[in-house]
């Protein structure tokens, strides 16, 4: 798969303790939905430190007691925003967000996908 020019970013911020109907990590279970749809690919990152809503400070480091797992999924708009309604539902409790990027090269690295090849 290729894909290149205009698209979109969705970033999905939830906390590591966050479960998909009481069981599955969230961040699991989206990774599985956003597969399942066709999704190009995402990528999930856990947060080495920061504060939001329901943090606290303690000798003027901030902890948070529940660690930020951060999803990416950058694909094409008509994609992504087919993929929104499915992450209401799914992020009770987080933040999500969605900007324009310009993707410059997206490729699997498969011989028969190159042009030069």
């Amino acid at each position: 798969m290729q894909i290149q020019g205009e698209g979109q970013l969705l970033r999905i911020f939830v906390g590591q303790s966050e479960r998909w109907q009481g069981k599955m990590p969230l961040h699991e279970a989206i990774l599985k939905k956003v597969r399942e749809a066709g999704g190009a690919g995402a990528t999930v990152v856990r947060a080495l430190d920061g504060f939001g809503a329901h943090s606290g400070t303690f000798g003027g480091k901030v902890l948070s007691e529940d660690r930020s797992i951060v999803i990416e999924i950058v694909d094409r708009a008509d994609r992504i925003q087919a993929l929104l309604p499915m992450i209401d539902l799914m992020v009770v409790k987080g933040l999500v967000t969605l900007e324009r990027v310009q993707i410059l090269v997206y490729r699997s690295g498969e011989a028969d996908e190159r042009e030069d090849a």
